[in-house]
């Protein structure tokens, strides 16, 4: 029992430590390319970091899913591979990932390396070995469920790693509850409306995001956000039309709405 809690003192003393160091330069940040977003995290995420991605409901797991794969684009610039690891279970009730669909988000489907592990504890070990790898600088690693394996200490060592390599790591959790871990920064993702496109075509990629916890600076903040897929960044979603104000009292007519705060 002493030695739990020694354990639990020391890592608490190196967070502590951790989140009192100066801010990163702008060399050292991947900009999402949303200048409120990025003026809030100093510039955009840290690299070298594990940022952690949760669903805000069940249904938003593909939605948390895409958007940890734009991050990984935007951290890794097209010019090195994204690396996605997950288990044989993540692949039996999530599906298979469509690598082709990378394409769709402006990406390289040749770039993106797939690894699937038994269990959850290989897919955390075979992370860490990812994370130290530095001609690596995105590394996806997506863990659904409570996942148990992934306490306090485990998530310790993939800072370690990612901090020591300067591999980005973002952690996508699935069907999971926030728990008290070593990431940088804790995100809620949840999908939004996209704005339709000519011929009612699909609109691009939109999230509703809030930022729940960073080691330094506050949190709590919300964005709305669209993926532009031809400069692989983060946008404010544009207004597809006129807004209308909607008469004190009567219904819009047919083809009017009005936009709300």
């Amino acid at each position: 029992m002493r030695e739990s809690v020694d354990t639990l003192a020391m890592l608490r003393r190196d967070l502590a430590s951790i989140a009192g160091r100066e801010r990163l330069p702008a060399s050292q940040r991947i900009a999402t390319g949303h200048a409120a977003l990025d003026q809030a995290l100093h510039g955009g995420l840290a690299r070298g970091r594990v940022h952690e991605l949760f669903a805000a409901e069940a249904e938003d797991g593909p939605s948390a899913a895409g958007f940890a794969a734009m991050l990984a684009l935007r951290a890794s610039s097209q010019e090195h591979s994204v690396l996605w690891l997950r288990t044989d279970q993540a692949c039996r009730h999530g599906g298979r990932l469509y690598a082709p669909g990378l394409g769709e988000l402006g990406g390289d489907p040749r770039t993106l390396i797939l690894g699937t592990a038994p269990d959850a504890k290989t897919l955390l070990k075979s992370a860490a070995d990812a994370a130290r790898c530095a001609g690596l600088k995105a590394l996806v690693v997506e863990c659904r469920g409570k996942c148990p394996e992934l306490g306090l200490t485990a998530s310790r060592r993939l800072s370690l790693a990612a901090e020591h390599s300067g591999v980005t790591l973002f952690l996508l959790r699935l069907e999971a509850e926030p728990a008290p871990s070593a990431a940088d920064t804790r995100w809620s993702v949840s999908a939004a409306p996209s704005r339709a496109l000519e011929a009612d075509a699909p609109g691009a990629p939109a999230f509703e995001i809030e930022l729940l916890r960073r080691r330094s600076g506050p949190a709590g903040m919300r964005w709305h956000v669209e993926w532009n897929r031809d400069r692989l960044v983060f946008i404010d979603p544009a207004l597809s039309g006129a807004v209308v104000p909607v008469p004190a009292g009567r219904p819009a007519a047919p083809g009017q709405w009005r936009l709300s705060a």
